[in-house]
């Protein structure tokens, strides 16, 4: 991360408010944590940014942690048509049949126990990495829990928004323009 402003970043801050909020959802889905960083705009790095993630992620209530975690789908079951998802879940993808299965009912027992999906940063992880880890937290309780999500979902937001501000503009509006007609 460089620590002069990308064109990506340049577009993020100029972005106008509506348009800032939907592309900071797809990163978070707090009404809170967005709030909060729109609020900071302009920033003048991108270590600016991801600061203001973090402080954002630190003041977060438990109840914007359950929407924060909303937006994200069970381990080893990325939303349909979602390249974010799928692209955080590649370690899924050569997974074995039975550690698949396994997951799936740990992710269940997990979800019974806390009330909300196991949550991990996936990207480079794998599949063995995410079952044995679930296989550890599953164990915790739920204040040490909901501090290890928020220590996830902050490493989740700086990954995207990283991403966000780095993206050269025809990769962004590619992304999009296949996401709405995914939704069509």
């Amino acid at each position: 991360m460089t620590s002069s402003t990308t064109p990506g970043l340049s577009r993020f801050n100029a972005s106008e408010e509506p348009a800032a909020t939907a592309a900071l959802h797809e990163v978070c889905s707090s009404p809170a944590w967005g709030s909060k960083i729109l609020a900071q705009r302009p920033y003048a790095s991108a270590a600016l940014l991801l600061a203001a993630s973090d402080a954002a992620m630190a003041e977060l209530t438990p109840a914007d942690l359950e929407e924060a975690m909303a937006g994200h789908p069970p381990i080893g079951r990325p939303k349909p048509g979602d390249p974010t998802s799928a692209r955080e879940q590649r370690g899924m993808a050569g997974a074995s049949e039975e550690l698949k299965a396994e997951l799936l009912e740990l992710n269940l027992a997990y979800q019974e126990k806390f009330g909300h999906v196991f949550l991990i940063c996936a990207t480079g992880a794998t599949a063995e990495f995410m079952l044995d880890r679930i296989r550890t937290r599953i164990e915790n309780g739920p204040e040490q829990e909901r501090e290890i999500v928020r220590t996830e979902l902050g490493k989740i937001n700086r990954i995207r928004l990283t991403r966000l501000v780095e993206e050269p503009a025809e990769a962004q509006e590619a992304q999009e323009a296949a996401e709405e007609g995914s939704k069509a």
